[in-house]
């Protein structure tokens, strides 16, 4: 599988695979650029369709996580994880302590956090591997999906007022693709300023939740993108924007917390 001549390799200065057989570990880790600092980016856990699928995904995340430190002036690189594996079966605290020492044979070049499929709780295992995480208690900053969710919200404010002339979100429509972490608490931002939420995801329980709590209309992941909105709020994978779905997408505002969408 060639990867300089990938058409996601953007000069990228490091890709390291990692694999520990007796954890089950097949992880990648993609740097980008160290330009402005150490390379910092989450981890995902993924069950890939493929090898090279898992790799494009890092190469893309991880170039995407030097524009967004530049552009917010971190003195921070941009680089992503992923561990191919399924979130809800695969994990153990021997997993993770080994995708620990393996960040931690790259000395602080890369920095890692959380991302789809890790939360917080993992990160505390691998903080007893290597020093270099983020996104944990120590230091004081913790779970960052509340304030991501409290970003996007405040991005999708700033966009119906720019397209749509809108300033109150009371009756606003608003189509969350992903009901993680982050899609959750969006999910229910938007709820109490008002808006009326279509949602979905391939997590049942996380749907029927926000239907019940939120008062949401539940649609088929696969249909998300088409639904009758005002705002489309892609929460989940990336690329979902796409020659195949751009024709389809009925919101005039496309606004969400998922990476290179």
């Amino acid at each position: 599988m060639p990867v300089f001549s990938m058409r996601d390799f953007d000069d990228h200065e490091q890709v390291v695979f990692g694999c520990d057989p007796a954890s089950g570990l097949k992880a990648i880790i993609a740097i980008h650029n160290t330009v402005r600092g150490p390379a910092v980016g989450g981890c995902r856990m993924w069950n890939y369709d493929t090898e090279e699928d898992a790799l494009v995904d890092a190469l893309r995340l991880s170039r995407g996580m030097t524009y967004k430190a530049a552009l917010a002036g971190l003195p921070s690189g941009g680089g992503k994880a992923v561990i191919i594996g399924d979130a809800g079966r695969d994990k153990s605290e021997a997993l993770w302590l080994a995708y620990g020492r393996f960040v931690d044979t790259l000395g602080g070049r890369y920095v890692t956090a959380e991302d789809v499929g890790t939360r917080p709780a993992d990160l505390e295992i691998v903080r007893r591997a290597t020093p270099h995480v983020a996104g944990i208690a120590e230091g004081g900053a913790g779970d960052p999906s509340p304030a991501t969710a409290l970003g996007t919200f405040t991005g999708i404010r700033a966009c119906i007022a720019e397209r749509l002339g809108r300033v109150r979100m009371k009756g606003l429509k608003v189509a969350v693709q992903g009901l993680g972490n982050v899609g959750a608490a969006l999910a229910g931002r938007l709820h109490e300023a008002g808006a009326e939420l279509i949602v979905s995801d391939i997590d049942e329980l996380a749907v029927k939740k926000a239907v019940r709590e939120f008062g949401a209309t539940a649609v088929a992941p696969e249909a998300i993108h088409a639904a009758e909105a005002d705002v489309f709020a892609p929460c989940a994978l990336g690329a979902v924007v796409n020659d195949a779905t751009i024709g389809e997408i009925r919101a005039p505002v496309i606004a969400g917390s998922a990476n290179n969408q």
